[in-house]
């Protein structure tokens, strides 16, 4: 949406409408594979929705927050482009320290519209919390619980939706479909960490490097 030129005040709401459409898609095709973890999930989800929705409410200019959110996915990009494979082992964090990373990623996801999945899909990972598929299960529910969040605190506080995201629908759900279909039965797990360094590399440099 940056690439066409559409103003940052439409991309936000319009992104957490799709981030609901596909992070559904993508929820249940991952659910049914096997990957999803209720026990992960639930300590980064509770805290994450009320937080969601408070950024979605705050209206910020949003320069110096794009350079710092854009540093962080680009440093994510690079972990992936180094470690590549699968965790050999994994330990789940602490409750407290999950709810506690839960609250601050759902703040960042409310705030700028990304869901939250693409930070923590790289904490999972980095931590060694998750196996990499198992890590894009939980992402994918975390991603629809807090943008719906960040959606009710965005409409709560400016009472409209633009249109885009409805216009769009058909083609996320069309990605959505195909992506989480790949991505949970036929890519190996190395092709799934350099499609996720690749997408938070542009992110990032989006984020960085424009205005």
């Amino acid at each position: 949406m940056t690439l066409f030129g559409i103003a940052p005040i439409v991309i936000r709401p319009t992104a957490l409408v799709l981030n609901i459409l596909v992070a559904s898609i993508g929820t249940f095709q991952f659910w049914r594979a096997g990957y999803f973890s209720w026990k992960l999930f639930w300590p980064f989800a509770l805290l994450s929705i009320p937080a969601a929705y408070l950024g979605g409410y705050l209206q910020p200019s949003a320069s110096v927050l794009k350079i710092l959110i854009g540093v962080v996915l680009l440093f994510s990009a690079a972990r992936l482009l180094v470690h590549r494979s699968d965790p050999p082992q994994t330990s789940p964090p602490s409750q407290p320290v999950a709810i506690s990373v839960g609250a601050a990623l759902g703040f960042l996801a409310g705030l700028t519209g990304t869901g939250g999945g693409i930070f923590l899909t790289p904490v999972l990972l980095f931590c060694r919390w998750a196996h990499i598929r198992q890590a894009a299960a939980v992402s994918a529910l975390f991603i629809w619980v807090n943008s719906i969040a960040g959606l009710v605190g965005y409409f709560t506080k400016v009472r409209t939706i633009p249109s885009l995201g409805f216009i769009l629908a058909a083609a996320a759900i069309i990605g959505g479909i195909i992506g989480s279909h790949l991505g949970s039965r036929r890519f190996a797990v190395r092709a799934i960490s350099l499609c996720l360094a690749t997408v938070l590399v542009i992110a990032g440099i989006k984020l960085v490097f424009t205005r």
